[in-house]
């Protein structure tokens, strides 16, 4: 059993709304194009996390057999209870069990900065057919201006997460968040250095801005309470982290304030008061395919 991610970097709640709102069908044109994947039979996502792209794969693909994989245990039962139609696997992503040659796409998404270059692609070129799809998406640096609301932030709470941060840090590193990093012409290199050709990139964005008009009052509280949940995913992962330098006082305390001020932001959507705060992300898709 493995639950590092979910227990000290990610937690379910955060993961699984966050990937729902930029894998809404609302975009699935956008993303469908830069695949180019139309007539692959089958497909593996590798680090699927709680399974919302693997779902958005199985909807807009149906022809296609669609399955996730991540190594983290929690993941993978959530992502089964919740699409109990798609198979979910419990694997490692640098030693894949599956045979060779056993899919025409594979497709990651923020994974490629966690892992070695060689075993991250090195196990998709084993497990993909001769003229499989490698798609490899990467989060890049978007757009994002917080309500006033939302970014207040007490001498309190400045003060805790002083105190943890050296901690805190020391957990990313130990469990290697981002430890390859690569720039927008590195990746396509590091692509064809291991094998891959045709390579193409593409960049996707995807506004998630509440006030605009094109958002139901639903999608804009999704949205909002998308970033509640990733505000609160850093507490939970902090409570978790720090043992005793923070008390459980301290942890409610601090979540109390993060839902006050995520309640006013709803409460000023709510009177029509709009503050245009902007969430702009930017994916790059990388796609190569196996020689």
């Amino acid at each position: 059993m493995n639950t590092v991610w979910s227990t000290y970097i990610q937690k379910i709640p955060t993961l699984y709304l966050t990937r729902s709102l930029r894998f809404s069908d609302r975009y699935k044109e956008k993303y469908m194009t830069a695949f180019a994947i139309d007539s692959q039979k089958s497909l593996l996502e590798i680090g699927c996390g709680p399974g919302a792209l693997t779902e958005a794969l199985a909807r807009w693909y149906p022809e296609m057999q669609v399955c996730g994989c991540d190594r983290d245990t929690n993941f993978i039962r959530f992502a089964r209870e919740k699409a109990p139609n798609i198979p979910f696997f419990e694997e490692d992503a640098t030693k894949l069990s599956f045979a060779d040659e056993s899919f025409e796409v594979t497709i990651s998404n923020t994974v490629s900065e966690h892992i070695e270059p060689s075993a991250f692609y090195g196990e998709q070129y084993r497990v993909l057919k001769h003229g499989g799809v490698c798609l490899v998406l990467s989060g890049r640096r978007g757009i994002v201006h917080n309500a006033p609301c939302v970014s207040e932030t007490s001498e309190f709470e400045k003060e805790i997460w002083s105190r943890v941060s050296a901690v805190c840090e020391e957990m990313d590193r130990k469990n290697a968040v981002c430890a390859y990093p690569m720039n927008e012409m590195e990746m396509p290199k590091a692509m064809e250095r291991h094998g891959f050709h045709d390579i193409s990139t593409e960049y996707l964005t995807v506004n998630l801005t509440p006030d605009h008009p094109c958002f139901s009052r639903e999608e804009a509280f999704a949205i909002i309470e998308s970033h509640r949940a990733s505000a609160l995913n850093g507490i939970g992962i902090m409570k978790d982290t720090v043992g005793n330098m923070v008390s459980a006082d301290e942890i409610a305390e601090m979540e109390r304030l993060t839902n006050a001020r995520y309640d006013k932001r709803i409460a000023l959507y709510d009177a029509g008061i709009k503050q245009w705060d902007t969430y702009m992300s930017l994916t790059m898709v990388l796609r190569g395919v196996k020689r």
